[in-house]
């Protein structure tokens, strides 16, 4: 389906799909107490660039998120995605497509790892993954990676991908404790990175 001139909440969009190691799935009901385990796991890890890890959730606020992160999927205004080893079916992080813009095709990745699961490489065969689902299924033009400029492990996931560095916003947002940060912005556009 033409995804340029119909009306995001028609498309058909697969809802999972899978990379050498992972499967890459749209959450569903009853998700929420594999990522409140991992969260809370991770939650240290977390803290200093995830701004909805400031504090421990409950099991019925992971089920809360997981929820709303449904409809938004159905609705297509966000795209979260969930991480589980192929091998065992273990949730092992989070990712998604976010801040979309249905017109321009353009879709921002985020993601992040359960501490006992990071420095294994999933999260770059995560994205990798991601973002070839972005190019074929939802005919993107442009895909985003945005971090914080102190965030060395996710910039180098996006180097590592062949993501542009376009540029570093200056002052661009507060961290957790309100300090200002610069954010730098990668990017993959159509014909020219892929």
């Amino acid at each position: 389906m033409d995804v340029t001139n119909t009306e995001p909440i028609l498309l058909s969009i697969p809802e999972r799909f899978e990379s050498k190691r992972l499967v890459i799935r749209a959450p569903l009901w009853g998700d929420g107490a594999a990522v409140n385990n991992a969260v809370v796991e991770s939650i240290e890890e977390l803290r200093p660039w995830m701004p909805w890890a400031q504090a421990l959730p409950t099991l019925e606020e992971s089920e809360s998120s997981i929820r709303r992160s449904r409809l938004q999927f159905l609705e297509r205004s966000d795209l979260r995605l969930l991480l589980f080893l192929k091998e065992t079916g273990q949730y092992i992080g989070g990712s998604g497509l976010h801040r979309i813009d249905w017109q321009a095709r353009k879709f921002e990745i985020g993601y992040w790892v359960s501490t006992s699961f990071g420095k294994q490489g999933y999260i770059t065969e995560a994205v990798d993954a991601i973002t070839d689902y972005a190019i074929q299924a939802l005919q993107a033009n442009r895909i985003e990676i945005r971090c914080d400029s102190l965030n060395q492990s996710s910039a180098r996931i996006a180097e590592r991908l062949g993501f542009a560095l376009e540029g570093i916003l200056r002052n661009e947002k507060c961290d957790a404790a309100g300090s200002l940060r610069d954010t730098m912005v990668f990017a993959k556009v159509r014909g020219v990175e892929f």
